[in-house]
């Protein structure tokens, strides 16, 4: 991704200063001091600059958070400052001394669980402790494993194997390990991006009371601006490289402890948020990009999935007359039930799911992991069976898959081999038999156009990013021309900057069609951003739907226009409420 142009990174800088230091002072000295820090990758014609002149002071028991792109650097930074990997040029100091190599003093978790499978969650943590506190005793060094390995609620496992632990467990098990260390710097690189929703919740609150308790400096690696809002005294942005340098930083004025639900209702909060979100869009998507997709048109031609594809209309729009037909889409009574693992009795996952639909109508499905949210998608896409219950799409009950329900999962599968351009022909061949291969091409071109792909349509699958993968996928589902367009966490394996700017696709292409569409996912707002009504589901087993929140905000919809809408924060707030009230039914 280019470096953001001037304009942009003067935004906001008329309050923030761009320097990520503190104010110099001289009875303050910083415990971390990055000066005009570089890195680099490869040589020759094939060297890439990542970072270039970062500059930063942090404080003793201060808690940074840096966030931006996939790409940008973040992790490279961190390294260094850890010490496992070394700068170009500038300097890397930890107290006046320069940062040469790993030590016990600066504490690593890491986004993938580095654990020893064939140890204890108890075992795993010893092994930082007994290589650091070899002068200890045995019973001391035991003691100060239980000590951590408690702190992050894990007693009660601390016999398993990180093979009968969940991905948060894990992540608990390496937060413990780095602390059980006593380092005085405890570095987080996205340590909490592959937890679901409430699990994430969680964790933030752990390492926060860790944070309160033992006053460790933390540097938190993150590409989440709630999270990094909610947990630091500095959020500063990293812009995207090549040649990453930091943007502006956004001092954090909020009172600790910080409270979600009250937040939703701060001022400062909603002004952070906007800022940094505005900030970090602005960098990241105003990239110059001929809009092509206006000189592109449809062929006028119909999928043979359509009532009425004999007839001249055009693939782009569903007729006027059609949109906002009732029951166009009808869940009646759904249910699925699975046989337990012993095989001995059954569980009713989802139980009674009771809704209609209107034709052009966007649903977002909300709730906790496990409360059937993709059960019920799997069974409206046909691809899992119904128990009880029947869904009817267009006057015709679903009885198992067909091209006339897109679908678009949280890992597109594409087919590596294949160029972007061939993964989508492949539908439209099947759905388009009685187009010419002109209208084909057309069919496809404007779509992959559409999200953002015209220079990357003739790349191999396997050649491309996991943003790019799922442009494709949603590409592909709109290409197909869908009666139904189902959508199941498609951005949830992305970094929440990349998942923005695909949620803006998928909203742009969206207008166009207007395609009745169901998104299954866990993140608050994005199901605000994308629907015309939130279904909300209780927890499983036997979820149902608990509450429906109606989304009046006007369209087309932008991230940038809702933060500013006055009901924006209300209709948050009864989303939080609802998956609050669900969690402490546990």
């Amino acid at each position: 991704m280019s470096a953001a142009p001037a304009k942009i990174i003067e935004l906001s800088m008329h309050k923030q200063s761009v320097t990520a230091s503190v104010p110099a002072n001289d009875a303050y000295k910083p415990l971390v001091e990055l000066k005009n820090v570089c890195k680099s990758y490869g040589e020759g014609k094939h060297k890439t600059s990542i970072l270039k002149d970062i500059n930063l002071d942090i404080r003793e028991g201060e808690f940074i958070a840096i966030v931006g792109f996939s790409g940008s650097g973040k992790t490279t930074l961190i390294s260094m400052i850890a010490g496992l990997i070394q700068a170009d040029s500038g300097e890397l100091l930890k107290q006046g001394q320069a940062i040469t190599e790993p030590g016990p003093d600066r504490g690593v978790v890491f986004q993938n669980y580095s654990l020893m499978p064939w140890l204890t969650v108890f075992e795993n943590v010893a092994l930082a402790v007994d290589a650091i506190f070899k002068d200890w005793t045995p019973e001391q060094r035991r003691a100060h494993t239980e000590k951590y390995v408690k702190m992050v609620n894990l007693g009660r496992a601390m016999d398993k194997k990180p093979g009968e632990l969940s991905g948060g467990m894990r992540q608990r098990v390496n937060v413990a390990r780095a602390l059980a260390a006593n380092p005085d710097i405890l570095l987080l690189d996205e340590p909490l991006s592959a937890l679901d929703a409430l699990t994430r919740g969680n964790l933030q609150d752990e390492i926060l009371q860790i944070w309160e308790q033992d006053k460790k400096t933390v540097i938190l690696i993150t590409n989440d601006v709630d999270e990094a809002i909610y947990m630091a005294d500095r959020v500063i942005p990293l812009n995207p490289g090549p040649d990453a340098s930091f943007g502006p930083a956004f001092t954090i004025n909020l009172e600790r402890p910080r409270d979600r639900t009250a937040l939703n209702h701060n001022e400062e909060f909603k002004r952070l948020r906007a800022e940094i979100t505005r900030y970090l869009m602005n960098i990241g998507m105003e990239k110059a990009q001929a809009d092509t997709g206006d000189k592109l048109k449809l062929p006028e031609v119909r999928p043979n999935t359509s009532n009425d594809w004999k007839l001249d209309t055009s693939a782009l729009k569903p007729s006027a007359r059609d949109l906002g037909k009732a029951r166009y889409l009808e869940f009646a009574k759904l249910s699925k039930i699975y046989p337990t693992p012993d095989g001995n009795s059954t569980v009713k996952v989802v139980d009674g799911f009771d809704m209609k639909m209107k034709k052009g109508e966007f649903i977002s499905i909300i709730g906790h992991s496990g409360c059937g949210k993709s059960t019920v998608l799997s069974m409206t896409a046909g691809l899992n069976e119904i128990s009880e219950g029947g869904i009817v799409l267009d006057n015709r009950e679903i009885d198992g898959a067909g091209p006339d329900r897109g679908v678009v999962f949280q890992a597109p599968s594409l087919f590596p081999w294949l160029t972007a351009y061939q993964n989508v022909m492949l539908g439209v061949d099947k759905v388009y038999p009685h187009a010419s291969q002109d209208e084909r091409d057309d069919i496809v071109e404007y779509y992959l156009t559409r999200v953002g792909l015209a220079d990357a349509m003739h790349k191999k699958a396997a050649d491309m990013s996991n943003g790019m993968r799922q442009r494709v996928g949603i590409a592909r589902a709109f290409a197909l021309s869908p009666k139904l367009l189902l959508l199941d966490e498609p951005f949830g394996m992305l970094d929440s900057l990349t998942r923005w700017e695909l949620q803006e696709v998928l909203m742009e292409v969206w207008e166009r069609t207007h395609v009745t569409a169901i998104v299954v996912t866990h993140d608050v707002d994005e199901a605000i951003l994308l629907a015309d009504r939130v279904v909300m589901m209780t927890n499983g087993p036997h979820a149902k739907i608990g509450k429906i929140q109606e989304i009046d905000l006007p369209r087309p919809r932008t991230r940038k226009a809702l933060l500013e809408h006055p009901d924006y924060y209300k209709y948050r707030e009864s989303l939080l409420t609802f998956l609050s009230e669900c969690d402490h039914t546990h």
